[in-house]
C-alpha cells in the first residue's frame, strides 16, 4: 500500500474532467507536491503545492524532458485519454491509431520514463485509468484501447513489484464530465472515482471497480459470452 501523505504524484491529463479531480483528492489527502501535466499548462489550476508540467503522453521526447523536472516522485496516475471510437471493421485507422497512441501508448511511454525514479525513491505507487468497457467491447476501438491498456497494466504490476512499485487499475462507467454529458444515464462524479481511487492505493488494492454498473460487468466475465454480448446469440436463434 502506498499514503499520499506528503507525497508527490503526477496527474497526466489534469487540466478538466477526472484528472483535475485527482490533483483536488490529492491535495486533500496531503500530497507535499502534485505535478499537474497538460498539453497546455495555462488551463492548470493555480494552488501553491500544484506544479504545472507541460506533457503530451504521445511524444516520448515531451515525457523525457517532463521526466527530467520530477526526481521526487513517489506516485503517477495514468489519467490522460480520448475517446474516438471507430468501428474496428469499418471504421477511420487513422483515428483509431491515434486511439491507441494515447490510451495505450501514453500510459506506456509515462510508466517507461517516471517507474524508475519511483523506484529510486524506494518506490511508491502507478494507477492506470481504464474503463467498464475494458471487459464489454461496445465502444469500439475505445473498449479496443482500454482492453490493451488493462493487460497492459497485468504486465506492468508484474514486473514492477520487485520494484516496490504497487500498480493499480481504475475500471469505471458513465462518469459526470463534459464527455458524457449529452447522455441521460445515471453517472459517478469525478470527486467520487478520485476518492475511491486513492482509497485503493491507499488499502494496497490492485484494481478498483468504482461503480456498480464496472462490478456487474467484471462478475459476469467469468460466466456465458452470451450475457454480455446477447446479439450473435439472438441471431443463431433465428
Amino acid at each position: 500500500m502506498t499514503t499520499i501523505q506528503d507525497r508527490t504524484v503526477l496527474v497526466t491529463g489534469a487540466s478538466r474532467g477526472l484528472g483535475r479531480a485527482f490533483v483536488a483528492e490529492a491535495l486533500a489527502r496531503g500530497a507535499r507536491t502534485v505535478y499537474a501535466s497538460a498539453r497546455d499548462t495555462s488551463t492548470i489550476d493555480g494552488h501553491p503545492r500544484v506544479v504545472p508540467i507541460r506533457l503530451d503522453v504521445t511524444n516520448p521526447e515531451s515525457v523525457y524532458a517532463a521526466a527530467e523536472l520530477v526526481g521526487d516522485l513517489g506516485v503517477l496516475i495514468n489519467n490522460a485519454g480520448i475517446l474516438v471510437g471507430e468501428s474496428p471493421l469499418t471504421g477511420d485507422l487513422d483515428g483509431m491509431r491515434r486511439e491507441l497512441e494515447t490510451n495505450l501508448y501514453g500510459p506506456l511511454n509515462v510508466t517507461r520514463a517516471l517507474a524508475p525514479i519511483i523506484a529510486a525513491n524506494g518506490g511508491g505507487a502507478i494507477l492506470n485509468v481504464h474503463s467498464v468497457l475494458s471487459w464489454l467491447a461496445i465502444g469500439g476501438s475505445y473498449s479496443v484501447s482500454k482492453a490493451a491498456l488493462w493487460s497492459a497494466t497485468n504486465a506492468m504490476r508484474a514486473e514492477l513489484a520487485a520494484q516496490n512499485i504497487q500498480v493499480v487499475g481504475l475500471h469505471l462507467g458513465y462518469m459526470d464530465t463534459d464527455m458524457t454529458s449529452g447522455l441521460d444515464v445515471e453517472k459517478i462524479s469525478a470527486a467520487d472515482v478520485a476518492r475511491v481511487a486513492f482509497d485503493g492505493i491507499e488499502s494496497g488494492a490492485h484494481e478498483v471497480l468504482a461503480d456498480d454498473t464496472t462490478r456487474t460487468v467484471k462478475a459476469a466475465l467469468s460466466g456465458d459470452l452470451d450475457v454480455l454480448y446477447p446479439q450473435p446469440a439472438q441471431r443463431g436463434a433465428a
